[in-house]
C-alpha cells in the first residue's frame, strides 16, 4: 500500500507555484489530492495541473 498526501502550493498563480505543479504532474507525485493556493485576486482562476487544469482557493480563507 503506498502512501496518499494531501498537497497545497500557495502562490500557485506565480512562476514558482506554476514550476511546482508542473514537477508534481511530471514526476507522478503520490498525491490525494492537490490544492492551488493564491491572493484573494487570483481566487477562482485555473491553473494548469498535468492534462486538467484545477480551481484557484483564496490563501486566506483556506482551512488546512
Amino acid at each position: 500500500m503506498s502512501k496518499q498526501f494531501k498537497v497545497a502550493v500557495v502562490g500557485a498563480t506565480g512562476a514558482v507555484g506554476e514550476v511546482m505543479l508542473s514537477i508534481l504532474a511530471e514526476r507522478d507525485f503520490p498525491a490525494s489530492e492537490v490544492v492551488a493556493l493564491a491572493s484573494e485576486r487570483s481566487a477562482g482562476s485555473r491553473v494548469a495541473f498535468g492534462n486538467g487544469e484545477i480551481v484557484v482557493q483564496d490563501l486566506a480563507t483556506f482551512d488546512p
